[in-house]
């Protein structure tokens, strides 16, 4: 069944957990995603505008280009990982997603923000809190959201073997399990 016709493009906005950090091309979750799109029969273009390193401040300062060169009917945010590894301030990344968010809705495009979760040695109150800011913007934006991207890898009780030695990065094996925790509402929000 084909959801819609030509002209539906994802555009992917994120991190190194996007762009394949550590993996052999064509094996992340973004790739994976092709596939599955294929699979289904949804005619869907996918741009991986996803950069190692960036920050909520680096995708804002980037969006404009990425929205006016695709222009994307849907923009997957995933990125803030790298806001709380440099200690940004959880109001600066909460701002920034904001921003994206309403930038990319004037410019028609549907949004899926993609929650990251950071590790308890944060502590408790900013662990909480910087979960809390995915789920603040989607309300306040009406948009999708998946609440933690590394489900069932990150937050497992053997999950040391899902990542690469640097225990950031998840190997190609824990791919699959990430686009499953991501298919759902971007399949929602492509309907």
């Amino acid at each position: 069944m084909n959801l819609k016709g030509p002209g539906q493009t994802i555009l992917v906005l994120g991190d190194s957990l996007s762009a394949e950090y550590g993996l052999k091309r064509g094996t992340g979750w973004v790739a994976l995603l092709v596939q599955k799109l294929a699979a289904e029969n949804i005619a869907a273009k996918v741009v991986n505008g996803s950069i190692s390193g960036d920050t909520t401040t680096g995708g804002r300062a980037r969006l404009a280009a990425l929205l006016a060169n695709h222009r994307p009917t849907l923009l997957v945010i995933e990125l803030g990982a790298n806001d709380a590894l440099q200690g940004a301030p959880v109001r600066l990344t909460q701002d920034n997603l904001m921003a994206m968010t309403q930038t990319a809705q004037k410019a028609d495009a549907r949004v899926l923000l993609v929650g990251m979760q950071v590790p308890p040695n944060y502590g408790r109150a900013y662990s909480e809190r910087f979960a809390r800011i995915y789920v603040e913007v989607a309300k306040a934006q009406k948009t999708g959201l998946v609440p933690f991207m590394l489900k069932g890898v990150a937050d497992v009780p053997d999950s040391l073997k899902w990542f690469q030695a640097d225990r950031i990065h998840p190997l190609e094996a824990a791919h699959p399990i990430i686009l499953g925790n991501i298919w759902p509402e971007l399949k929602k929000a492509l309907q």
